[in-house]
């Protein structure tokens, strides 16, 4: 292509806004369309978790591509710098019984990670009003951000770098030179490589606890992340499921879990929350371009969106520009389910 080129990026969540940003720096002239509010989308929300280390070891899709998951969180101390979003590098801390937590530590070393054993004095300290537990395993890997203020701050800086931004559903790839699909399984056919995508629906709980301050604690079947006051904590998987309604029946077993993991919880008041995420059958998604002309796919990252963005954003980019796409564009091409 010569001159400047013009991009369209349907979708203004975690990857559509990371790439937005990318291309803008990197030279384009670029339009994100998205018809919800801003914030309102999967990547609102979720609990923030760039979590390459627990997601590996707990979740047997995501367990193949941990070097990808690395090289990803690799990536957000430069684009957190960028975009001015707070990145808390404090880890991420398993307690539970010991036969699951064997478990768990087992797991960081099949994967050639660490986890270190603490007794419950320092756990506690670590995440203060947590339940006593007779051991817990810490890793330094995982990190998190606020996903609110990462979604606004990464706007924000889109903005500032050009790009334009309309409260609008994208039909097609129009005039421009590029049409970025970076939506979820249940938007428009802009692709048939959509085809593939599998929702799945997650509810979380956002309880108040202003005593909230730590790391992240993973337990059997739940998390629960401390930030500013609140506690979030998720999360149910329902796969196939393309209904964002939140249902209340949802509530009880993510308040009984927060309880579990902490006691001062359990009579707090909650806000439930529900997202739905685009997967691929095999937990990476599907980044390039697909057989539309002009056509560069950017969804399906399951629930490691956050995580993933940096490095999204720059496959993304390269394949716009005309660039090499890195040593993992292989491993995202929406073709591979062809």
């Amino acid at each position: 292509m010569s001159g400047q080129v013009t991009v369209t990026i349907a979708g203004a969540g975690a990857l559509g806004l990371a790439s937005a940003l990318a291309l803008a720096d990197a030279g384009a002239r670029v339009t994100v369309c998205d018809p919800a509010e801003p914030g309102a989308n999967a990547s609102g929300v979720a609990a923030g978790m760039i979590a390459p280390a627990f997601e590996a070891v707990l979740d047997p899709a995501a367990r193949p591509h941990i070097e990808v998951l690395l090289a990803a969180r690799d990536l957000w101390a430069e684009l957190a710098q960028r975009a001015d979003i707070a990145l808390r590098r404090d880890g991420a801390m398993a307690v539970g019984e010991d036969a699951w937590l064997d478990t768990v530590e087992a797991g960081f070393r099949d994967l050639g990670l660490h986890a270190a054993e603490l007794p419950t004095a320092a756990a506690q300290a670590l995440a203060p009003g947590l339940a006593e537990r007779p051991r817990a395993l810490l890793t330094r890997e995982d990190w998190r951000l606020d996903a609110a203020q990462a979604l606004a701050r990464l706007r924000a800086a889109a903005e500032a770098a050009g790009v334009a931004f309309r409260r609008e559903a994208v039909r097609d790839r129009g005039d421009a030179d590029v049409l970025v699909v970076a939506t979820g399984a249940a938007q428009a056919p802009l692709a048939p490589e959509l085809s593939i995508l599998q929702p799945i629906k997650g509810h979380i709980l956002r309880l108040p606890a202003p005593w909230a301050a730590g790391v992240t604690v993973r337990g059997q079947g739940a998390y629960a992340v401390p930030s500013d006051g609140v506690i979030t904590v998720g999360a149910t998987m329902e796969a196939g499921v393309a209904d964002p309604a939140v249902d209340p029946a949802k509530a009880a077993p993510l308040r009984e879990a927060a309880a579990r993991l902490f006691p001062d919880l359990a009579d707090a008041p909650f806000e439930l929350s529900a997202g739905v995420r685009a997967a691929t059958p095999d937990g990476l998604p599907i980044v390039g371009f697909g057989t539309e002309a002009g056509v560069i796919l950017a969804t399906g990252a399951r629930r490691n969106g956050w995580l993933l963005a940096p490095l999204v954003a720059k496959v993304v980019t390269a394949c716009a520009l005309g660039r090499e796409p890195g040593p993992y564009a292989a491993r995202f091409n929406p073709r591979r389910f062809a």
